[in-house]
């Protein structure tokens, strides 16, 4: 600690310690017993970390197949509802977003299973429409 008698001293240079540094005091025949055990310690890992590369292909593999059935639609929400897909991935119900939004939709879907069925009579409907016109335009003289 300085005082305004004593200046203060200024601050030591501390060493670094890194094991893969020459130092001058090291002995160089150390040198390749250090160089070997590092080679050995990541050889030592290279069947945890090939074996990690295959797990994650094989979840992507995974997924892929799984998601043949799917469709991907983009869809703009408002703030709001990032916010409550975010929440939903955040708590740990969802993966992603995606997963969110699709089962919301899907809930969506069926809780206005009454406006469907009349937009499917509508639709069929419309298609009749249409083919009775075509046969009146087929049958013109």
């Amino acid at each position: 600690m300085s005082n305004p008698y004593e200046p203060a001293k200024p601050p030591q240079p501390v060493e670094p310690i890194d094991d893969l540094m020459i130092r001058e005091d090291d002995d160089p025949r150390h040198d390749g017993e250090r160089v070997s055990s590092s080679v050995r310690d990541i050889a030592s890992r290279i069947p945890e970390s090939l074996s990690s590369i295959g797990r994650d292909i094989s979840r992507t593999i995974e997924r892929a197949i799984s998601a043949k059935d799917d469709y991907v639609v983009a869809v703009k929400v408002s703030p709001e509802a990032q916010e409550k897909l975010e929440n939903l991935v955040q708590a740990g119900v969802f993966h992603n977003r995606a997963e969110a939004a699709a089962f919301l939709i899907d809930e969506g879907i069926k809780s206005q299973s009454a406006l469907f069925e009349r937009v499917q009579q509508k639709l069929t409907e419309i298609e009749r429409l249409r083919a009775e016109l075509r046969g009146m335009i087929n049958q013109s003289p």
